[in-house]
């Protein structure tokens, strides 16, 4: 079952490469015109919907077993809230990429050419919303595990400071479009190996930073250090600020900014807290400090601070 559970995933993923790179695969770009775009991402599209009921078939059949219970509601229930709220996430990239292609195509039956800046326009915004599908199905894939209380950790020799370069590198290009500056230092700078879950790290990472970028006013810094028996990552912007009073709830399933002033929400609001639970499961904590402007200063900034043991071998953990 477990199987079919990701193949249905897979089959999703499959669906939104589709939709991704539906301008690519249509070979009507370059022989000046788009006809067949639009329904190379429909296309994507279905296939998507079809892996998403597969796996949610899948885990409907699981909870339908007995003793699969994570809370007052079924394994079943709360599988399809998650899939509620990732169509909400999913579906304003998706709103955008074919925005822009239907652009690019309403020029092409204006004038019967598409330029090159828009074309250009229309290629940057799928490299620019593709980190953004990758970080939604991953948050699907994780939350999905995270509802397994049995699911052991895969403990490797990880390196840390590749798993921070490579979020940065993939990051870099959204801040820069942002108007953003992000940097990301280590030290000691001969980092080494810790043991640890390298997947769990770079998804936690990956959500923090992600936050980061939506937030931030003009810089992003990434921090990673060590102590003698942890390493830290620390994640902090320039943004506005959380309220003392919303602190307490930044990790809670759902809430986001918008709630506190009742508009419509932005996000999902799953991805802190994912970032938070998969950090407990592997044996660490995920704290946030944040400060906003009063008045006087001016300053303000939000810093989120994994921190995690270095070696989390069951035969290390005291």
């Amino acid at each position: 079952m477990k199987i079919l559970k990701y193949v249905g995933i897979a089959v999703a993923v499959i669906g939104l490469l589709f939709i991704l790179l539906s301008p690519l695969i249509g070979e009507s770009i370059s022989a000046g015109t788009l006809w067949y775009i639009e329904p190379i991402a429909y296309v994507g599209a279905g296939v998507f919907i079809l892996g998403a009921l597969i796996a949610f078939g899948i885990m409907q059949y699981v909870a339908s077993r007995p003793n699969v219970v994570p809370d007052d509601r079924t394994w079943s229930q709360v599988t399809q809230d998650y899939f509620d709220t990732f169509a909400h996430d999913m579906g304003r990239p998706l709103r955008r990429i074919l925005g822009k292609q239907r652009e690019a195509r309403a020029l092409l039956n204006e004038t019967g050419e598409v330029t090159q800046h828009m074309v250009g326009e229309l290629l940057d915004e799928i490299e620019n919303q593709a980190p953004n599908f990758r970080l939604m199905i991953e948050n699907v894939r994780v939350l999905v595990d995270l509802e397994d209380e049995s699911a052991a950790l895969a403990v490797e020799p990880v390196d840390a400071a590749a798993i921070v370069r490579n979020v940065s590198d993939r990051y870099t290009p959204i801040a820069r479009e942002r108007g953003l500056e992000l940097v990301w230092w280590c030290e000691p700078s001969e980092f080494g190996l810790v043991y640890g879950d390298g997947s769990a790290l770079d998804h936690v990472i990956t959500n923090l930073v992600d936050n980061a970028t939506k937030f931030a006013e003009g810089h992003v810094e990434i921090r990673l250090t060590r102590s003698d028996d942890s390493f830290l990552v620390r994640v902090w912007d320039d943004g506005a600020g959380i309220a003392d009073s919303h602190l307490a709830h930044v990790f809670d399933r759902g809430w986001t900014p918008e709630l506190s002033a009742r508009s419509e929400k932005q996000s999902s609001g799953l991805g802190l807290f994912i970032a938070s639970s998969l950090s407990q499961r592997c044996g660490g904590e995920l704290l946030v400090e944040s400060q906003q402007s009063n008045g006087a200063s001016g300053e303000h900034s939000t810093t989120f601070t994994l921190s995690l043991p270095l070696d989390n071998r069951p035969s290390a953990v005291k």
